[in-house]
């Protein structure tokens, strides 16, 4: 009979792997309040352990630790909050790249953090030197709420 002249649309095959497209790196002056996915690259300036609960001891009691690290590049700095091992990884020199980060406001203020979706690395010493002078965790924002008429 008559043959349909449109073509089926083709599926990929079930065992095929997502193509993955190249990480876009930004500078932390271009961090924006409350948005995602950041990939950077950053020198850690300090690091300040502000908590640590729970009992090594217990197996079945997982140990919290959150540091506020100081971290920069060549366009400024930020503070970024460290959760258990990665607390382990901010020390101050080390360079780091930082996957999948977002922008979380504590007390009107941005800070930079990777939760498990994103992903620390240690990478090799950056060539560049940190503008340790435009802190944009020092910078306050307010929540305005904005009426449409």
């Amino acid at each position: 009979m008559a043959s349909s002249t449109s073509p089926e649309p083709s599926q990929p095959p079930l065992d095929a792997k997502p193509v993955l497209r190249k990480p876009e790196f930004k500078k932390v002056e271009q961090l924006k309040p409350s948005t995602t996915g950041h990939t950077l690259t950053v020198v850690v300036l300090s690091s300040n352990t502000v908590l640590a609960k729970g009992r090594s001891v217990s197996h079945h009691l997982r140990q919290t630790r959150i540091a506020e690290c100081v971290v920069g590049d060549d366009t400024g700095t930020i503070v970024f909050t460290a959760r258990n091992e990665q607390v382990d990884m901010m020390q101050p020199g080390t360079t780091v790249i930082l996957r999948n980060a977002k922008i979380d406001m504590f007390k009107g203020s941005m800070r930079l953090a990777v939760d498990k979706w994103g992903r620390v690395e240690v990478t090799e010493p950056a060539n560049f030197v940190v503008k340790e002078d435009n802190n944009l965790s020092l910078v306050e924002y307010e929540l305005v709420n904005v009426v449409e008429e």
